[in-house]
């Protein structure tokens, strides 16, 4: 892969006019969206993976999101494919929907957000209420379903966002559709650089506001994001726990980062971990 675009300093900001402008075109996108997402529901797979994909490149270039990827992402000849991602900002789910489009895995609170609440749950968006794990099976059960209809479905087993400097454990239980169903899990590595291709500070969305994400962003003249798909690993004869640790291990070496988890998985047929 080339090397990413590089400047001397981290300082260069945008001015205030450049990011008004930014701002005015991700509210006429967002409207956009919403309209696409009245007629979302109501088109083929093939006709909302296309819509998914062309909103969501649109979005991060207006943000000034660089996006690049590595790997091989799963092929629409494969019927049965899962996505499981380190989790930095909001920015992945549409950096992930521009070169893989997908059904996520999100917490409730999203279903409640301005404008895109309303989007993530016209484009299938799954919700879980991380806070009650008897929520599990019921997710698990409409992840199972979408994946044996053919949608691809994206999770981000960490549970919250983090600065993209390190990795959070793992959690195994909502891998089990994966088991379930025989899907491949396809491992991707997220990683967020400045202008310098130093960790960018400005995407991790990490105990702040919708609000205070954006502005942050906007005075970035832009942010690269890497996506790293990794080989595909088939889920056939391990359980959730063994999932976890291969997706966590190939995501930490694909970024250079410790593993948070060093418990070799269980043998498969020992009881796995809950969330």
């Amino acid at each position: 892969m080339q090397n990413l675009p590089t400047r001397a300093t981290t300082t260069h900001t945008t001015n205030q006019l450049t990011r008004i402008f930014r701002a005015a075109c991700l509210l006429l996108h967002i409207v956009s969206g919403l309209l696409q997402s009245a007629i979302y529901p109501h088109v083929n797979q093939k006709w909302q993976r296309r819509m998914a994909k062309n909103w969501s490149a649109r979005l991060l270039s207006i943000l000034g999101i660089r996006l690049r990827y590595q790997g091989m992402p799963p092929p629409y000849e494969i019927s049965r494919a899962m996505l499981v991602a380190n989790h930095v900002s909001w920015l992945d789910v549409y950096a992930l929907q521009t070169v893989c489009p997908a059904r996520f895995v999100a917490k409730a609170e999203i279903r409640g957000w301005p404008l895109l609440g309303w989007l993530s749950r016209n484009a299938g968006t799954l919700f879980i209420e991380r806070s009650k794990r008897s929520d599990t099976a019921r997710i698990n059960k409409h992840i199972s379903e979408a994946l044996a209809s053919g949608d691809r479905v994206a999770v981000f087993p960490e549970g919250t966002t983090g600065d993209g400097k390190t990795l959070m454990h793992f959690h195994a239980s909502l891998l089990q559709p994966a088991v379930t169903v025989g899907a491949l899990m396809y491992p991707v590595a997220i990683r967020y650089t400045n202008m310098a291709g130093e960790i960018s500070t400005a995407a991790p969305y990490v105990n702040i506001s919708m609000i205070e994400s954006l502005r942050r962003i906007l005075k970035e003249p832009w942010i690269n994001v890497e996506l790293m798909v990794g080989a595909p690993i088939d889920s056939n004869g391990k359980n959730r726990r063994e999932l976890a640790r291969c997706v966590e291990h190939a995501i930490a070496d694909a970024l250079l980062l410790p593993v948070p988890h060093k418990t070799p998985g269980t043998p498969s047929g020992h009881p796995s971990e809950s969330l």
